[in-house]
């Protein structure tokens, strides 16, 4: 396999290692299929690095049975490789204690206030923040207090957040921006989604 090799290299003063080992914020975004899916495969190479991952789904719901979550769930208590913590909105933030159910918005803002904490306390070394961007796009949580809390994440923390509609200060902060474009879909047939395809 050839080794990917930079196009340009910045004069900013650090060495080839140094650089390398940065800690990025991915952003997987556009109207195609896929961008969970890809988030997931580098949560695969994480737990196989041995780093202990966090998955933070956003939008999904709680009920849903997800086959990534099982997987990974599955890997993370193994002990063979990183370990994997599991939060999905409503019951992933069980540890509030509120009357009655909160709203879709208050999930999503009380699930970023937890990551900045687990940032904070630098908890995991992944971050699969699934769907997040659109908390972000429906104004339930501020792009700009998301953009600067990233940037100043302490640590070796990689953050990877998914979904449509990614605000554009989210896109210009981030180091790696994958879109996926649909070109076809079996839902522009009417074939609805089926198991081991999208769940």
């Amino acid at each position: 396999m050839p080794k990917g090799q930079p196009s340009a290299v910045p004069d900013d003063g650090l060495t080839t290692r140094q650089r390398r080992n940065r800690p990025l914020l991915a952003v997987h975004t556009g109207v195609g299929k896929g961008k969970s899916t890809a988030a997931f495969g580098l949560a695969l190479r994480a737990w196989n690095q041995g780093w202990p991952i966090g998955v933070f789904q956003f939008v999904k719901s709680a009920k849903w049975k997800v086959g990534e979550e099982r997987a990974l769930r599955v890997l993370g208590a193994s002990g063979e490789g990183g370990t994997v913590d599991w939060h999905k909105m409503g019951e992933g933030w069980s540890w509030i204690q509120r009357d009655g159910e909160m709203s879709s918005e208050e999930a999503a803002r009380e699930g970023w206030e937890q990551v900045k904490r687990d940032l904070a306390a630098e908890t995991y070394r992944l971050y699969v923040l699934d769907e997040f961007a659109y908390p972000m796009h429906w104004g339930w949580v501020g792009t700009d207090e998301v953009v600067a809390a990233l940037r100043e994440r302490p640590g070796t923390q990689h953050v990877v957040i998914t979904g449509r509609n990614a605000p554009r200060e989210l896109i210009d902060s981030a180091d790696l921006v994958t879109e996926m474009s649909k070109v076809k879909h079996p839902m522009d047939t009417g074939q609805k989604g089926q198991r081991g395809i999208e769940w």
